[in-house]
């Protein structure tokens, strides 16, 4: 089993930089490729970005290149997410996941554990 808790949303003024955490337990942990997603009302879970426990490889998606990055600390067993130059667009609920390969972009079935989420709200 993996407990996935995710904090640091919150409510931001457009252009605006929030860092999400997502703190990793459960003796496996590390087995796990991590990976956060976002949700908007009325819209399907996309994929945000990934990154190994190592940190050798990472990737975010498209439409978050250059504004959000991912990193990790195996030590603490927490994977963050910068979101900077935030738009009101990137308004979601944001879920940390965890998977067992990588894939580009890992598909929403193929997560084995989700956190609850924490909210990012971006006002203009």
């Amino acid at each position: 089993q993996m407990q996935l808790l995710e904090s640091g949303g919150g409510l931001v003024q457009a252009g605006g930089s929030l860092r999400l955490s997502c703190a990793a337990s459960g003796r496996t942990f590390d087995k796990y490729v991590m990976a956060w997603f976002r949700q908007a009302p009325g819209k399907e879970r996309e994929f945000v970005a990934l990154i190994t426990w190592s940190g050798d490889l990472s990737f975010t998606a498209d439409s978050v290149k250059g504004r959000f990055n991912i990193s990790s600390d195996n030590a603490k067993s927490t994977v963050y997410l910068q979101l900077n130059s935030l738009k009101p667009e990137d308004t979601a609920l944001y879920y940390c996941a965890a998977l067992s390969r990588i894939q580009r972009p890992p598909p929403v079935r193929d997560v084995h554990y989700w956190g609850q989420g924490t909210q990012v709200t971006v006002s203009s």
